[in-house]
């Protein structure tokens, strides 16, 4: 297969180094990042793990919701 030579700028280099998975060459890991996916590729994406997990989980998003939500109140107030 041909090969080219593309010049990236060292902090593209450096998060696209971080973003290679163990084994996988620089092709490997731009061809996996630019392919282009469906929503629906990602259906049951999270379906091993527990209820229970997933409950906390979501209590975890709320709970930071919701400080978050205090927070913005009491800027607002002190305005």
């Amino acid at each position: 297969m041909p090969t080219r030579t593309i010049s990236v700028s060292e902090d593209a280099y450096e998060l696209l180094k971080k973003l290679r998975l163990k084994d996988e060459t620089f092709t490997d890991t731009i061809k996996r990042l630019a392919k282009r996916r469906k929503l629906t590729d990602c259906a049951g994406a999270w379906s091993d793990i527990p209820k229970e997990e997933m409950e906390e989980y979501w209590a975890s998003i709320r709970e930071h919701k919701e400080k978050a939500l205090e927070s913005l109140e009491h800027h607002n107030e002190d305005c």
